[in-house]
C-alpha cells in the first residue's frame, strides 16, 4: 500500500465516504429505475 503518512487517516476516510456516497447513488438510482418501470407497466395494464 501507498506511504500516506500522518494523512493516512483523513484520505482513507475521504475514500470511504466518497465510496459509500456512490454506492448509495447507485442504488437511489435502481430503486428509482424500479419504481419508474412499476408504474409505466401499471399505467400500460390499465390503459
Amino acid at each position: 500500500m501507498i506511504d500516506l503518512g500522518k494523512y493516512a487517516g483523513a484520505v482513507l476516510g475521504a475514500y470511504g465516504v466518497s465510496l459509500a456516497l456512490l454506492a448509495g447513488l447507485i442504488w437511489q438510482t435502481l430503486a428509482a429505475n424500479r419504481c419508474a418501470r412499476r408504474n409505466l407497466e401499471r399505467q400500460e395494464k390499465n390503459g
